[in-house]
Order: structure tokens, then C-alpha cells, then sequence
């Protein structure tokens, strides 16, 4: 069972998880705007959701111990 700080990463990564996949912060994306030919909303989607990946991956290799 995970126990200390990698357990409070993981819940801070699901808390953040939460609020950037909330209504109001994604509707900061949702603008007629093309990043090299790409809908901003699908490309700020995918982004936030590959560095949520990347984190959770770091905190489950850099284990305490």
C-alpha cells in the first residue's frame, strides 16, 4: 500500500486532475484559434492530459523508497 508523500502527490494529481478538467477552465480554451492547423480546445485537452500522465509517472517511478 502507498503510504507518505507519494500518496499525497498522487491525491494532489487527482485534485489537479479535477479542477483543470472542470467546466470554467475549459472553456478558456474553447476559441476559434488554429495552433499549426489545430483547434486550440482538442490541443489544450491533450496537453493538459499528457502532463497529468507525465506526472503521475513521475511520482510512481521517484518512489520513497
Amino acid at each position: 500500500m502507498l503510504k507518505g508523500m507519494t500518496s499525497q502527490r498522487l491525491l494532489a494529481l487527482f485534485a489537479a486532475g479535477v479542477v483543470l478538467f472542470n467546466f470554467p477552465l475549459l472553456m478558456l480554451w474553447d476559441h476559434e484559434v488554429q495552433v499549426w492547423g489545430i483547434p486550440l480546445f482538442p490541443l489544450g485537452l491533450f496537453v493538459v492530459w499528457a502532463a497529468l500522465i507525465a506526472a503521475l509517472a513521475w511520482v510512481m517511478e521517484t518512489g520513497e523508497g
